[in-house]
């Protein structure tokens, strides 16, 4: 039986500039705090990352906090500890409430160190049947409506299978329509990041003429109910990205009738053992699901792959390539986008194997390292015991 003990955590930071400035309706964004970790046992490196943003836009979580909660009550309950199955390192935590994309920038590293540890890809040890999964992408909004239109143009022509469109009040429906008369038969969804409220419902009716695939997140990221009058008043499904911090969270969510389809983000969930628990839910109860992103480096974009190459996740993802985002990404290669409209499922043993380490090092510009004896020193002069 497979035993694996991690015994030092390495958190590197680093700034990404993106290539284009991306705009959601929290407004725009032209770099990305990147934290990674490396979580090295038994002579491997196992690769995860922070996905919270520098501002709570999006979630309550920021770096900074996130960084508090790894530091403070994460590290100390992982380091030095047997682990025989990767699912263990969520049941740790429990008592640390909250904190997904902490918890799940750790967790996720443990499951990279275990693949490389089994001599095994990460996908393989998700359960994943695929090897290639089809490409999306989504595109921020735009200036105008010409300047959309000739992104969109560009990402068609290099294969996306699916086009996710950004919305916001006073940027949606013309532009919808505009994208829709243009490619008539592109798979097309709307994300609003809850801009609207429920007064915008017969506002939002009108998107329903433009055979969207799904209108993401429309309302509050913290409610289901509200979503369940919308979703009785569109004719278009609704999908929930924020709402969603669990299974149970599912659960309630399609109970009521607040949507039909769920976007699976590890991040958001905590780790990859809430994205396979919610992925069999799926499965069991017949609700599509896909796996969304966060603006991730190459790292991050490669679980993601990974975990999308599932069965269970049955529309295409936030899953476009390196280019998209960076003018160099820190692995390689770097993801592409296939003839067909794809993307390669990794097949490497372990993220490390994938990293340019020389172009990841050249980015860092702070490295924290924690050793459970480190931590326990800490802890006890502190007068923490926990």
């Amino acid at each position: 039986m497979t035993s694996l003990c991690i015994d030092r955590v390495d958190l590197l930071h680093l700034t990404m500039g993106l290539r284009h400035p991306f705009v959601t309706s929290f407004g725009p964004q032209h770099e990305r705090d990147v934290v990674l970790v490396r979580a090295r046992a038994d002579g491997v490196d196992g690769w995860g990352e922070l996905v919270a943003g520098r501002d709570p836009a999006y979630s309550e979580e920021t770096v900074a906090t996130a960084l508090t909660i790894m530091r403070d009550h994460l590290l100390h309950r992982l380091l030095g500890r047997d682990i025989t199955d990767p699912r263990q390192v969520a049941t740790w935590w429990t008592k640390v409430r909250g904190n997904p994309m902490a918890k799940a920038a750790i967790e996720m590293a443990v499951w990279d160190a275990w693949s490389a540890a089994t001599g095994r890809s990460l996908a393989t040890v998700l359960g994943g049947t695929r090897t290639a999964v089809p490409a999306g992408v989504s595109v921020g909004i735009a200036d105008s409506t010409g300047a959309l239109l000739d992104r969109v143009a560009a990402f068609v022509e290099q294969g996306y299978a699916r086009i996710k469109l950004k919305i916001a009040p006073g940027t949606d429906l013309e532009r919808v329509g505009a994208v829709r008369e243009r490619f008539a038969g592109i798979a097309l969804m709307a994300d609003a990041n809850s801009a609207y409220t429920l007064a915008d419902a017969d506002h939002l009716a009108e998107l329903d003429a433009f055979d969207l695939t799904m209108i993401e997140q429309p309302l509050a990221h913290d409610d289901i109910i509200d979503h369940a009058t919308l979703a009785a008043r569109v004719a278009t499904p609704l999908c929930l990205d924020e709402s969603i911090r669990s299974t149970d969270d599912a659960r309630r969510a399609l109970q009521i009738g607040a949507c039909r389809i769920i976007n699976c983000k590890p991040g958001r969930l905590g780790g990859l053992t809430e994205s396979l628990a919610l992925h069999d839910w799926g499965i069991a109860s017949g609700v599509p699901l896909w796996v969304g992103g966060m603006l991730e480096s190459g790292v991050g974009r490669l679980h993601n792959i990974a975990l999308a190459s599932l069965p269970g996740f049955t529309l295409p993802g936030d899953t476009s390539a390196s280019d998209r985002y960076w003018e160099a990404d820190i692995i390689d290669p770097p993801v592409t986008i296939a003839a067909d409209g794809t993307v390669a499922v990794p097949t490497v043993v372990g993220i490390d194997a994938a990293i340019d380490h020389e172009r990841l090092q050249a980015r860092v510009h702070l490295t924290e390292s924690f050793d459970a004896a480190s931590l326990a020193a800490v802890r006890a002069t502190a007068g923490d015991g926990t």
